[in-house]
């Protein structure tokens, strides 16, 4: 879907600053020149959560559009900081999804009887996506730079590079922030 060719650094950059302006358009023509790179966002994103089977790379990623199409102007300022932004994106709509999922499971309000004898699906992929969104609430309270640098690098897969382009620091500083992060969420998982 994407045209690479015509996903230029110049490019990219025009269309942010007219994305930034409200321009709508820029918006869905930097969906539609990244398209690759989001979709490797997004299946890097769902990779490990088998429960989610409901939602699929290209559902996360058409509704990651949505939500920034529906939000207007952007606020970003380069192609790292625009995927940065695509990465927390998803992270809250897989989020989201799993709230809905166990809500479902545990009646939903409906008061639903089911009458057969299967199994109930298994809802430990989504508890498991809940605990590290919250071990990431419990690190932004602590600091909010490295649950960027988090979704950026695990769940948005840029390089060090990229981080430190779009948090203004140095690739030294992303690895030693990566893993005081890393060490931080390993305490909360436990």
């Amino acid at each position: 879907m994407s045209d690479a060719a015509s996903a230029t650094p110049a490019t990219i950059t025009t269309l942010i600053v007219r994305a930034n302006a409200g321009d709508r358009d820029a918006v869905s023509a930097i969906f539609t020149a990244l398209y690759d790179e989001l979709h490797a966002l997004a299946r890097s994103r769902l990779r490990g959560h088998a429960g989610l089977t409901l939602l699929d790379t290209t559902a996360l990623l058409h509704e990651s559009y949505l939500r920034l199409v529906r939000l207007g102007a952007l606020k970003v300022e380069n192609r790292a900081h625009f995927l940065a932004y695509a990465a927390r994106t998803m992270r809250s709509i897989v989020v989201d999804f799993a709230r809905q999922r166990l809500a479902q499971r545990r009646g939903g309000g409906t008061g639903e009887l089911r009458l057969d004898t299967e199994a109930a699906p298994d809802a430990r992929g989504e508890e498991e996506v809940l605990r590290v969104h919250d071990a990431l609430e419990e690190l932004a309270r602590v600091d909010e730079r490295l649950v960027r640098l988090v979704e950026m690098r695990y769940f948005g897969g840029l390089t060090e590079e990229e981080i430190g382009a779009a948090l203004g620091i140095t690739e030294r500083t992303v690895r030693r922030q990566w893993e005081k992060a890393r060490l931080l969420l390993a305490v909360a998982l436990k």
